[in-house]
């Protein structure tokens, strides 16, 4: 009897510190689980299901430079030989790239083919195909490039960046510094990520922030995730104080603005007109307790007009600096971002209502949006 008590315990002892292990190890199951029975792993997986359309990006543009600097030479020769004329140069660039469909569409950074005389891409199989540009959009930082294929072309199934969360793998390919068909591990590191914050005002763009390894020649390229599927285009990475950061445009969006391309060579940005910035009541209560403050402002969160820009659709629609725009027709406005947002969904032409503080007096203003000018 004894014995089998004894036994009878032991058992229960083991199943609990069974049940234990697999409890606590089971949040780690992925990692666990890295290696497959063919000695690799879920990351190599993924990869083998992307790098095929991965492609390198080679540019070249005809630029004049001057032949020497004149600050170099000598007064007196400088009065004999006039100065120094202008030669022609070739200046040439490299990206990276993704083809997202079967005709050979190729989607990468604005910055990569703008302003280029020549587009070379490098299949991941080693053969050069020439590129046509389709058409840039420097506000999102995104390109759309055809090459010449004749077969169909290995592309990249896309991922659904809305489903994306905080602490998912992240795979960073492309071809940094020449390095073809480069992988980087990392992880999701933060969503949403404003490109104003980092220094870019004349974009306008929620980034990934992931910790995977970018650098220069990864523009363009893919960021994918373990499932092998695209959620982002590799688009920067923060230098200097906070290297290491690097940002991808989330791939939701990049589908959109190839679509917009594709139809038209073009994407139509709404704009206002208006330098705003932003206002909470404790802001505006530190400010309108300085005796030296011009004006009082309200004490309530908003988007503050700093400035508005001469014949755009703000001063056509009366707004003025200092109004404090605190809703549109159905969102609440906290910040300048939210009112950007807004209006990046509005329709060119069509009446946009904003809720406005003037004179600690809400008001109604109509403002229709317009294309934002000098894109081209």
């Amino acid at each position: 009897m004894r014995f089998l008590k004894t036994k009878f315990t032991y058992l229960l002892n083991l199943s609990i510190v069974i049940s234990t292990f697999v409890i606590y190890f089971y949040p780690f199951s992925e990692v666990l689980a890295l290696d497959s029975l063919d000695g690799h792993n879920f990351i190599s997986d993924a990869v083998k299901n992307v790098v095929p359309a991965v492609v390198r990006i080679d540019t070249e543009r005809l630029v004049e430079r001057q032949q020497f600097d004149p600050t170099l030479l000598d007064p007196l020769l400088r009065d004999l030989l006039g100065e120094p004329g202008m030669t022609p140069d070739r200046e040439r660039g490299q990206g990276s790239g993704v083809i997202i469909d079967k005709k050979g569409l190729v989607l990468t950074n604005a910055h990569v083919v703008e302003r280029v005389d020549n587009v070379s891409v490098t299949l991941a199989d080693g053969t050069n195909r020439e590129g046509q540009v389709l058409g840039t959009d420097s506000i999102t930082d995104l390109a759309l490039v055809r090459i010449d294929n004749k077969e169909d072309s290995n592309y990249a199934p896309l991922g659904d960046s809305e489903e994306l969360e905080v602490g998912d793998w992240a795979i960073a390919l492309g071809t940094p510094y020449g390095l073809e068909k480069t992988v980087t591990l990392g992880i999701v590191s933060s969503l949403h990520r404003d490109i104003n914050s980092l220094g870019f005002s004349d974009k306008r763009l929620d980034l990934i922030q992931t910790d995977a390894a970018i650098n220069p020649g990864n523009s363009g390229g893919p960021l994918i995730n373990s499932n092998g599927q695209v959620i982002g285009i590799n688009t920067l990475v923060r230098s200097g104080p906070g290297a290491g950061l690097g940002f991808a445009i989330p791939i939701n969006l990049a589908k959109n603005v190839s679509d917009q391309l594709l139809e038209n060579g073009e994407v139509i940005h709404p704009y206002l007109g208006v330098q705003l910035i932003s206002l909470n009541p404790k802001i505006a209560k530190e400010h309108n307790e300085d005796p030296n403050a011009l004006v009082q402002l309200p004490e309530r969160s908003g988007a503050l007009i700093q400035s508005v820009i001469p014949n755009s659709p703000a001063e056509k629609a009366g707004l003025r600096r200092g109004d404090l725009v605190i809703a549109t027709e159905n969102t609440p406005i906290e910040e300048p971002k939210t009112l950007l947002d807004e209006v990046e969904k509005a329709q060119i032409g069509k009446i946009f209502l904003l809720n406005v503080v003037r004179d600690n007096k809400e008001i109604t203003v109509n403002i229709k949006p317009e294309a934002l000018p000098g894109l081209t």
